[in-house]
């Protein structure tokens, strides 16, 4: 079975995960557009939450203080690996009822945010390690929906910085990452 959230991941995934597999070794030091954040900070911080939604689509509790490092032996499958687990998990109808034990949201809104990250650090890391990425239109759609709706909030928390100023003739992608606080046409310094 089927939902629209692990419809739009199950799009997401291997757009990510493609990017994840270009990642050299050596671009691990690389800074991101995610400021505090090295690639290999950025793939552990995805990773993690590629295996937290997994749970959270089940109301299990998930861990987000332990930190462990994820890019060891065979780290680009078992991140694919983990996507797909991600996809079916939200393939289940029941994920979607109710509001979230550990999140205090309601569950569409949960496997949003899965999408949502996916989608905005699969970008992060490809402008971080000079790879091309583009997002689907039917989960950019979705998207700009829910950083609508959790845009004043996310700011508040430090997940979103303040919205760049975008042109609405730039991409839709590009508008996506303006309204999460990120400019749409960075690039590491040299």
């Amino acid at each position: 079975m089927a939902t629209h959230t692990s419809d739009l991941l199950s799009v997401a995934v291997p757009r990510t995960a493609a990017v994840v597999r270009g990642i050299a070794d050596d671009q691990l030091d690389l800074p991101t557009p995610c400021a505090d954040f090295a690639v290999r900070d950025l793939m552990n911080h995805l990773y993690e939450v590629v295996v937290n939604f997994q749970a959270l689509a089940t109301k299990r509790p998930v861990e987000w203080a332990a930190k462990p490092d994820h890019l060891t032996d065979g780290w680009r499958d078992r991140f694919e690996v983990e996507a797909r687990k991600l996809v079916d998990a939200w393939s289940d109808p029941a994920a979607l009822d109710g509001v979230s034990p550990g999140m205090g949201m309601p569950q569409p809104v949960v496997g949003a945010m899965a999408l949502l990250d996916l989608t905005v650090h699969g970008w992060d890391l490809a402008a971080a390690t000079g790879q091309p990425y583009e997002a689907a239109p039917e989960v950019l759609d979705h998207l700009h929906e829910l950083v609508e709706q959790l845009g004043p909030q996310a700011r508040k928390m430090g997940v979103f910085g303040e919205p760049v100023s975008a042109s609405p003739d730039l991409p839709d992608v590009d508008r996506l990452l303006a309204r999460t606080g990120r400019d749409p046409v960075w690039s590491p310094r040299v």
